[in-house]
């Protein structure tokens, strides 16, 4: 069995809904994987690329906000400096690269805000607010302690192989036989454990449950819904 995973979630400089965080997700990914960059989309894709940024710092953060801020300046140096250079396969090898995770990034990041900044119990509470079906709750909730269990898992059998002497530099071969075959017989069997858990804490109950999180919608949540809202419009409009 695993052992059970607290994960910490620090004080926020500003609480936003979960309800909030899921449709500025949703807004985020969706525009910047499918809208163009012509007229009005410039502006608003730029402005999207920097709202996953703001909503790290604002949720304390700043560690997280600086490492994908570094993977965007590659990205950008790969896009201005590399790219000039080179032709052919290569030139174009380095253009999709560039074009793929200018698009999906922002949306990774927000869900990576979405999921360190927000509880179960928290998540939980706003899919019931939504009236959404257990059938979509449950899943999603084994979800929110899945990644960081199984990060807590690697950081376990990284220290194990320390202790061992076993890196990627000394034997290259046993550090993928030491670490990534227990890591993914862990990932089975930890799905397995958290659905089994989810079960178990009553959330197939034909029964409403009790939560003790406390959520709403605040000036701060009208305010940034009216913005994914307006978002969309030129989205959609412009």
């Amino acid at each position: 069995m695993i052992e059970e995973t607290v994960v910490r979630y620090k004080p926020s400089y500003i609480t936003i809904d979960p309800r909030t965080k899921i449709f500025l997700m949703v807004t985020v990914t969706s525009i910047m994987a499918t809208g163009s960059s012509h007229g009005a989309m410039f502006y608003l894709r730029h402005l999207l690329m920097v709202l996953p940024f703001i909503a790290l710092f604002i949720s304390k953060k700043g560690k997280a906000a600086i490492r994908f801020l570094i993977l965007y300046l590659i990205i950008f140096a790969l896009n201005f400096v590399v790219l000039p250079y080179t032709t052919g396969f290569l030139s174009f090898l380095v253009l999709a690269t560039v074009g793929i995770y200018t698009n999906i990034l922002p949306g990774f990041i927000m869900g990576y805000y979405l999921i360190s900044t927000t509880s179960v119990s928290e998540f939980i509470a706003a899919m019931e607010k939504l009236k959404v079906s257990y059938k979509i709750i449950i899943p999603f909730s084994v979800v929110f302690r899945f990644f960081p269990t199984v990060k807590e898992e690697y950081i376990s059998i990284q220290n194990a192989m320390k202790i061992k002497g076993v890196t990627i530099r000394k034997s290259p071969i046993e550090m993928i036989e030491y670490r990534l075959v227990p890591l993914l017989i862990s990932v089975t069997k930890i799905g397995e454990e958290l659905s089994a858990s989810a079960l178990t804490r009553g959330l197939g109950s034909p029964i409403k449950r009790t939560n003790i999180c406390k959520i709403g919608l605040k000036k701060i949540d009208y305010f940034l819904l009216l913005l994914a809202s307006l978002c969309w419009v030129v989205f959609i409009f412009f």
